[in-house]
């Protein structure tokens, strides 16, 4: 099947690095736990699985790949670490002074966005490749991303490329039109805020509701065969199984129009989930597309439940209605308009 049009998110990339919370351990996780992991069992269902129950924050200020300057050094000194936080920590301090001296606040102001706090010593999220970075695209995945901004060239971020909306929602895809969540994927990412997730179990099946746009994602536990390879979901299809206490989540069958940092609907999940602790749970997912990367990776985050908070997540609010996205489609239809009856110019062209 064709690749749709779609595109990386890179900035998301750098926003996370900049503004999410720390919680995180170091690589792997099982390594260094906090202290309740080792002076609290996790807990167990009546019917004798961990129990997964609970509102879980999964936020980070540790970035997804480990800059390049770090090269292949995997752990920070805990000098180094504090020294990281602290710079973080200025360049808000700074980012939120010029703003005020432009009278700006910005798209977003900081009562919306989450602060670092505490940083790990693992100098990325990614384990696996070793050099802690997201591998290569394919050549066919690079020669169709230069396509795509060609035919891109002039259009701000969030307008869909000429010629069609349906199959083009643009850069951010479903997320900037509030059909999803930009971090509830699957897989679940850490980015800027409303980094929670509840999740609900039974014995046949768990359900992930992320506070980010209510994405709600059942994991069916019971066997139960794959819906049709034919029939394409946001979430895709996601089954589980237990493997001693961590809960594993197989998830296949994505639509063209979700898409995890440039990946098509060839992008296949496994995630892995183990609580350790009252308040720590592990997690840990494969991501793997052969029409994007060349080699599956993997990254790690350590979530945090904070037992002094409401066990529930909030309700977000989401693009004043989705007019805005009215309002894309209108002007872009317009603008195509006007060129093919010679009165305007080609929309495309414009720098």
């Amino acid at each position: 099947m064709p690749r749709r049009m779609r595109i990386v998110v890179t900035s998301l990339a750098l926003f996370v690095a900049a503004v999410g919370v720390a919680l995180v351990s170091s690589l792997p996780l099982a390594a260094q736990r906090d202290g309740s992991a080792k002076t609290s069992r996790a807990p167990k269902t009546s019917w004798g699985h961990p129990d997964l129950q609970g509102v879980w924050d999964f936020s980070t200020g540790t970035p997804l790949q480990r800059p390049a300057e770090l090269k292949d050094k995997a752990e920070l000194t805990q000098a180094e670490a504090d020294a990281r936080l602290q710079r973080a920590l200025d360049q808000r301090t700074q980012q939120d002074n010029n703003r005020t001296r432009a009278g700006d606040t910005g798209t977003y102001n900081r009562f919306w966005t989450d602060a670092p706090r505490v940083t790990s010593t693992q100098t990325s999220l990614i384990a696996d490749p070793p050099d802690g970075r997201i591998p290569p695209f394919t050549p066919a995945a690079q020669k169709w991303y230069a396509d795509l901004a060609a035919a891109r060239k002039g259009l701000e971020m969030d307008e869909p490329t000429l010629g069609g909306f349906v199959d083009d929602l643009g850069p951010r895809g479903l997320f900037v039109r509030c059909i999803v969540g930009f971090n509830a994927g699957p897989p679940i990412n850490p980015s800027a805020y409303n980094q929670n997730v509840q999740i609900f179990q039974a014995r046949d099946h768990v359900a992930l509701l992320h506070e980010m746009v209510h994405n709600t994602r059942v994991v069916w536990l019971d066997g139960r065969p794959r819906v049709s390879s034919r029939v394409a979901q946001y979430n895709g299809d996601s089954r589980g199984r237990w493997e001693g206490d961590t809960l594993v989540v197989d998830t296949t069958n994505f639509t063209f129009k979700t898409q995890f940092r440039g990946s098509t609907e060839r992008l296949h999940l496994i995630e892995r989930f183990t609580r350790v602790s009252e308040s720590r749970m592990d997690y840990r997912v494969t991501v793997e597309d052969p029409a994007t990367w060349t080699r599956p990776w993997t990254y790690e985050v350590a979530w945090s439940r904070e037992l002094d908070k409401p066990n529930h997540v909030f309700e977000p609010n989401c693009h004043e209605g989705n007019f805005g996205g009215i309002g894309m489609l209108v002007n872009t239809r317009a603008a195509e308009r006007l060129f093919k009856e010679g009165k305007g110019t080609d929309p495309a062209t414009q720098d």
